[in-house]
């Protein structure tokens, strides 16, 4: 879980090509409609993202063996339509840094929807895992080999 350009997908998938997991990015969930309105600087609602999440939770849940979804389940209560559809326990591994290491990955991409303007919004949203939460957040402003060794280091701890 994490901001738009935490890295998400690009952890989900390597990790995914060393046989930890399925991946499935969250973003393929999304209707069309959402990803127009993202494309076009628009924010979007809890009402726009409800029906996302709960396609989230049911992937977890249909999905045979081991399975991460890179989502930005940004609050609480989204993490809950998760973790209620899924019918089972789902750590969130939650990829952090500040803002502006954030910002200045997302302006370095070329082949993704979001513009750098929904950044502040998506932190705005952003409430970082309870103690009640079953999770662990990771702290990405590291190289991308130390990002994948805090993640292994986690799904190991949870066997």
């Amino acid at each position: 879980m994490g901001v738009a350009g935490c890295g998400k997908s690009s952890v989900g998938e390597a990790l995914a090509t060393q046989g930890y997991f399925t991946y499935i990015d969250g973003d393929d969930l999304h209707p069309e409609a959402n990803i127009k309105k993202m494309a076009q600087g628009i924010a979007l609602t809890d009402h726009d993202r409800e029906p996302w999440l709960h396609l989230v939770g049911q992937k977890l849940c249909q999905t045979n063996g081991p399975v991460a979804i890179g989502c930005s389940a940004l609050k609480y209560k989204y993490r809950q339509i998760i973790v209620n559809e899924a019918d089972k326990t789902v750590p969130f591994i939650h990829l952090h840094a500040p803002q502006k290491i954030i910002y200045e990955r997302m302006a370095k991409r070329s082949d993704h929807f979001m513009p750098t303007t929904l950044l502040d919004s998506q932190f705005a949203d952003l409430e970082m895992l309870g103690a009640k939460e079953k999770g662990t957040v990771i702290d990405i402003s590291v190289s991308f080999d130390q990002v994948l060794a805090s993640v292994i280091n986690y799904i190991n701890s949870l066997n």
